[in-house]
């Protein structure tokens, strides 16, 4: 008979016994770090997670401030070929992401060297060192902060999904009926805005961490400088291979030509992969290449890049013009 290494996954009904402060899980050196601009990471050990929901609550209490609040009916595009995507009605959807959900949490099932294992994998942006989805955007929307932060820029994201498309992990989320594009040409410039999670900047601008982090019950996540997570991540992937190659339990290192979420599992990633549910909203664990090391992408960074800056630009002044336009018809309605 298996032994049984399972964790336990109790989701909502979890009550927290202990109080996790934050500055525990801040690695020494990343506020200094994150303020000279060098690119900080987060490790997740996948070992110590039981699923509870903790990450995804704080996320959303967090985060709730920045989410979609459509305008309805629609306006028609044309061509009629691009769709709607509105999760304005599904906004307590957790199994997967959305524009509402920035944090979802996977559950698979494996047996490893005779023992069953269940591992619960919290999934959101991976944070590309070299991000496909800043340096395609059309419209600038996107781009990689100093710190490692790959974030949208909400006010003048068209919902073009380039992003999304160009992303190995299908992450970020549409809400139609949203943003700049209903101001400018809504039945033709735009579907929307893009969504996912931005690694509460705020908070690491402040020199906190992300909310998923401070809230986590069981201490599954640590934030710091990439180099320190990184030996941090290769120490414990150690204690888990034993004799086996440490690389195959560690996911995120080299994957897109690296990334700023990596995963430490205790199990081989490729057990993970493989038995992992995957489709829309739910990202897959398979091996990546450098995508902007492809001549297609790096042909398409050349040409995007100049006409991306300026394209944000006029979307910023523009998004500025309207906001001070409504500013000044709310204040006459007074």
């Amino acid at each position: 008979m298996k032994d049984d290494k399972r964790v336990s996954v109790s989701r909502r009904g979890f009550l927290k016994g202990v109080a996790v402060g934050g500055a525990s899980m801040l690695l020494p050196g990343t506020v200094r770090a994150s303020r000279q601009g060098n690119a900080l990471a987060s490790l997740h050990d996948l070992s110590k997670c039981i699923g509870c929901g903790e990450c995804v609550s704080a996320c959303s209490e967090q985060n709730g401030g920045k989410y979609p609040d459509p305008q309805k009916p629609f306006p028609k595009m044309y061509p009629g070929t691009v769709k709607v995507a509105d999760w304005s009605d599904r906004r307590d959807v957790q199994e997967r992401l959305t524009p509402y959900n920035w944090l979802t949490i996977q559950t698979v099932e494996v047996d490893w060297q005779g023992q069953s294992y269940e591992i619960n994998i919290p999934r959101r942006c991976m944070h590309c060192q070299n991000p496909p989805c800043a340096n395609l955007c059309p419209w600038g929307a996107c781009a990689r902060e100093d710190n490692g932060v790959v974030r949208i820029n909400t006010d003048i994201c068209l919902g073009g999904s380039k992003c999304k498309s160009v992303c190995p992990w299908d992450i970020p989320q549409r809400q139609t009926g949203v943003g700049l594009y209903l101001k400018l040409l809504p039945a033709f410039a735009g579907n929307g805005v893009m969504y996912k999670c931005d690694r509460c900047f705020e908070l690491l601008a402040d020199g906190g961490v992300p909310a998923c982090v401070s809230e986590c019950p069981e201490e599954v996540q640590f934030i710091g400088p990439r180099q320190d997570i990184l030996v941090r991540a290769h120490a414990l992937a150690k204690t888990f291979a034993g004799e086996a190659d440490e690389n195959d339990f560690i996911y995120g290192e080299h994957e897109n030509g690296g990334t700023n979420t990596i995963y430490v599992s205790p199990v081989p990633i490729p057990l993970l992969a493989k038995a992992l549910e995957t489709g829309p909203g739910s990202p897959h664990m398979d091996p990546v290449k450098d995508m902007m090391a492809q001549d297609e992408f790096l042909g398409l960074a050349a040409l995007a890049a100049p006409l991306a800056g300026v394209a944000a630009g006029l979307l910023t002044a523009g998004a500025k013009i309207i906001k001070s336009g409504q500013k000044d018809e709310e204040a006459t309605h007074e």
